[in-house]
């Protein structure tokens, strides 16, 4: 199987560059709620302690659609790295 659009028919190109499109304008869309989701999933870590991490993947879990749920994990997971390179 090619991953190269240039082997692809105009049709299946298309479509490829009408999800990509979707999913970049989604994404533009919804990057300051999900780093507001990922900073107030964050600001629990102290008062969960030991059952945050749990408490973080039900959350995620509970998020529709699935693309934003992505977005908030990645968020949380930048924001957890930057946070513990200051230290």
């Amino acid at each position: 199987m090619s991953f190269n659009l240039a082997n692809r028919d105009f049709a299946e190109r298309a479509q490829i560059e009408a999800e990509k499109s979707r999913l970049f304008q989604f994404w533009q869309n919804n990057l300051g709620k999900a780093k507001g989701e990922a900073a107030r999933m964050i600001a629990e870590k102290p008062r969960r302690k030991g059952k945050w991490a749990e408490w973080v993947r039900a959350e995620l879990e509970g998020m529709s659609p699935p693309e934003f749920a992505d977005m908030v994990r990645s968020e949380v997971n930048r924001m957890m790295a930057a946070a513990s390179a200051n230290r």
